[in-house]
């Protein structure tokens, strides 16, 4: 129980950060409107005005830093955190740039706001350090035992040791070693279960990972009588049943899986938000998209964009657009394969529109036209994804929504995380689909985009078969 009282402190904690943070940047904002903005010539604001004011920017800030998961302290790295509170004080200051604007009736200087940036982004970087080391502080990595069902199951734990500064699996067991050492098909359910339980004792937390459903349903349940934090990594069925609608009209609760993707309302309103955020997105881009297309005819003279046949929604196929971010030709120097680091393929302008996925960029044509959607499964090509869904006959669900520019495995997984994974986290989009998620997710990009990690190629050495079947291009 004491576990479950310092989680819910963590909570209780974070929220009330987070509500200084925004009175902080609140005041500031007070600060500059009142000594740069508030003019009975300009902002006439007094009395009660000037609350409603405040009150606007403080929701504002709550509304966009909460989408950009700027408060989750300890939660992301440092690093991450800050990025995403730099990105996310743009965006609220230009909004209230604006709003001040309209307000005046007239342009009015930009100064002041540049000014607020700045020391807004000096206090939330003070801010976000300090909660940082009182987080880790108060809260050392937990000690942790990973139970599998086998070495395939072994995985998770590479994954986890890249934030040791929150997990540390100390010990690792796997079930079939347990059943071999016991005689195997000698041995009883419960004897491997009180094994485990008694290996489980001397733990703070459990990781689950790939291990069948009698021994998962008997720890789980073990785990959550005790108090004990156990983290599972979900099959496709868990996910899919974490979309389900619970029925109650009778005294056994029900739950539906309709397996349609989005409804026809939710498609529209995707639909909308497309066309106008990928037409604002397109007339933005326009110029950096015109410069990257002479850069690329300047140094090769070979063609600027790269058109590949892709899936969407239902199977249908559609010519995606990139820009060419290869040498001509690349495919026909051999086997396709995906992109390895320091690929000679890789021009000196690819290089560079690769890092900061500027090569993406034309596909907003294919966003307004209708083949793609900004957020959703990245489109595969026609080959890799009938290799893909005869390897994994559930990589076939990710077409029931169409394919988007960014999503779920784009911002939560790396450039080399397998098929499978994929799969699992396009799947948690799906299931999880609201407008605001949409939002939340494009708000996220904007910060993955500038981590280098994302847009890395496969190490040579890299002996995960699936990870290495992405396009070239």
């Amino acid at each position: 129980m004491n576990r479950n009282k310092k989680h819910n402190s963590n909570y209780l904690l974070r929220h009330t950060e987070s509500l200084f943070e925004v009175a902080m940047l609140t005041l500031l904002y007070y600060l500059m409107w009142k000594f740069c903005y508030r003019d009975d010539s300009l902002i006439p604001f007094h009395g009660r005005g000037k609350l409603v004011l405040m009150l606007v920017y403080a929701l504002l800030v709550l509304v966009v830093f909460t989408l950009s998961e700027c408060f989750k302290f300890g939660y992301f790295r440092f690093s991450d955190i800050l990025l995403s509170t730099w990105i996310s004080l743009v965006l609220v200051n230009v909004i209230s740039y604006l709003q001040i604007c309209l307000m005046a009736a007239k342009v009015v200087s930009f100064v002041p706001i540049l000014i607020l940036w700045v020391a807004e982004y000096l206090v939330t970087a003070a801010l976000c350090y300090l909660y940082t080391v009182f987080y880790y502080k108060m809260n050392p990595p937990h000690d942790m035992i990973l139970i599998s069902g086998g070495v395939n199951g072994l995985t998770i734990k590479k994954k986890m040791e890249r934030r040791d500064d929150k997990y540390l699996i100390s010990e690792s067991i796997q079930l079939e070693d347990i059943w071999n050492e016991g005689g195997g098909e000698q041995v009883v359910l419960d004897d491997v279960l009180k094994t485990v339980f008694e290996r489980i004792s001397t733990h703070e937390s459990v990781v689950l990972n790939d291990i069948p459903a009698d021994e998962r349903n008997a720890i789980l349940k073990y785990c959550y009588e005790q108090g004990i934090r156990t983290y599972v990594v979900p099959k496709i069925s868990d996910i899919i049943m974490g979309g389900s609608f619970d029925i109650s009209l009778f005294d056994t609760p029900i739950q539906l899986v309709n397996g349609n993707g989005l409804s026809a309302s939710q498609r529209m309103v995707k639909r909308a938000m497309d066309i106008v955020l990928g037409s604002v997105a397109f007339i933005i881009a326009s110029p950096i998209m015109l410069l990257v297309a002479i850069a690329i005819k300047i140094e090769d003279r070979g063609p600027v964009f790269f058109m590949q046949e892709r899936v969407t929604r239902d199977g249908r196929l559609f010519k995606m657009i990139k820009f060419r971010s290869m040498i001509e030709n690349a495919n026909k120097m051999g086997e396709v394969k995906g992109t390895t680091k320091d690929d000679k393929r890789v021009t000196k302008v690819g290089t560079i529109i690769r890092r900061y996925r500027i090569d993406e960029l034309p596909q907003l044509i294919n966003i307004i036209k209708g083949d793609m959607s900004l957020v959703g499964p990245r489109p595969e090509c026609k080959e890799f994804h009938e290799k893909y869904c005869k390897d994994i006959p559930e990589f076939v669900f990710r077409n029931k929504v169409k394919a988007g520019l960014t999503g779920y495995a784009q911002i939560f997984g790396r450039y080399n995380t397998s098929a499978y994974d994929k799969v699992r986290l396009d799947l948690i989009y799906i299931e999880k689909y609201s407008f605001l998620l949409d939002i939340k997710l494009m708000l996220m990009t904007l910060r993955i985009l500038l981590k280098k990690e994302s847009t890395e190629g496969f190490d040579d050495d890299d002996k995960d078969s699936e990870s290495k079947k992405d396009t070239v291009q």
